[in-house]
């Protein structure tokens, strides 16, 4: 049977002051502005979008007579879907897209379809494990040990791994169908710390799950395959689209806590405390980042500003970049570490941790 991992808490004496002013400017911003925290109309415009070009690239690439023309269509098809994912399905996994946290959970069972990982298990891995716990040994599921990657000091060192800064963009790669086929199977029979979530109880939540699966496999390989396109072109572009879209969403959302982040074991005992407070938890183990072109921002769902959103996950990410400037304020005012590089400081920066984790050291 899987430990159920006890809840971890934070001290937070020292942090009330910063937080009282976060919030306070953040809502004031708010205020001013007449605004709330969710996605506005071009947000929502903008989704609509992307979803009109998706499904015509898939139209398109059915009814496609020439390979050429199959391949682009799909292609285009995948990379739409997974804009998507990072641009409306994150916040929906917040529940900021919108108001109504039902809508928010159908939104993302239908944009993820095309990743054919389940949505429910997702979301409780990254909220309530990665975020509340970013960077803590066996508490953070983004970087649980595998064995053929090392992320963190604390994990055993294996020979393979002096090259893990060669061969990470394969792991990258490969990780959201590992998510798919490995990690939702194992939390839906129970052998992961989300057991004690209780998700998706029953048949109805066998249903829910096994429609997200069979859901992938229609859209992705049947329903191409139906129309007569070669199978082997079919599986090898299904495989090949899978990869690159996972490549741009792992580093996208891991890629900052490796950057001259810190990495904590979590305390023993029965009520364990971290020894220090929340906010600067996060401040330590994320930061912002620039994209080369302001306009590229438009591309990342603002998870460049990776600390921004773990601060206030809560909120739509179309408000991180004024909320970045308050957060930078403040925390020269409060003296907490606020850093937001450059794209090249952080390669850079994820080239220098990776080689350090692959260097013999035993855990």
């Amino acid at each position: 049977m899987v430990k159920t991992l006890t809840p971890l808490r934070f001290v937070t004496a020292q942090e009330g002051a910063f937080h009282r002013a976060l919030q306070r400017r953040a809502y004031g911003y708010l205020h001013a502005r007449g605004d709330h925290r969710f996605a506005n109309r071009r947000a929502i415009s903008k989704a609509v979008l992307i979803l009109l070009a998706a499904i015509i690239s898939y139209s398109l690439a059915l009814r496609a007579s020439q390979p050429l023309a199959f391949m682009a269509g799909y292609v285009a098809f995948a990379v739409l879907m997974m804009w998507l994912n990072i641009d409306v399905n994150h916040d929906a996994s917040h529940h900021t897209f919108v108001r109504s946290r039902v809508l928010n959970a159908v939104i993302s069972r239908a944009v993820t379809l095309s990743t054919g990982i389940e949505p429910v298990y997702w979301r409780v891995r990254h909220v309530s494990f990665h975020h509340r716990y970013a960077n803590i040994e066996r508490y953070d599921l983004d970087t649980e040990e595998n064995g053929i990657f090392r992320q963190t000091p604390f994990q055993r060192w294996r020979g393979w791994m002096r090259w893990q800064h060669i061969y990470w963009p394969l792991v990258a790669a490969l990780s959201l169908s590992w998510i798919g086929v490995v990690f939702d199977w194992a939390d839906r029979l129970g052998r992961t710390p989300l057991r004690a979530e209780r998700l998706l109880p029953g048949a109805a939540g066998w249903a829910a799950f096994i429609f997200s699966k069979l859901g992938h496999l229609t859209l992705m390989l049947g329903l191409p395959l139906l129309m007569g396109h070669d199978s082997g072109l079919v599986l090898g572009l299904y495989l090949l689209v899978q990869m690159c879209t996972s490549l741009m969403v792992v580093f996208l959302l891991l890629g900052t806590h490796w950057a001259d982040a810190a990495f904590y074991q979590a305390p023993a005992g029965e009520n364990p405390v971290m020894a220090h407070g929340w906010y600067y938890h996060n401040f330590m183990t994320a930061c912002d980042w620039h994209t080369p072109q302001r306009w590229q921002e438009m591309l990342t769902g603002g998870l460049n500003y990776h600390l921004t959103h773990h601060l206030f996950p809560g909120w739509h990410h179309r408000h991180y970049p004024a909320l970045a400037r308050i957060i930078g304020e403040l925390a020269a005012e409060h003296g907490l570490p606020y850093r937001c590089i450059r794209y090249d400081e952080l390669r850079a920066a994820q080239r220098a941790f990776l080689r350090q984790m692959g260097r013999a050291h035993a855990a």
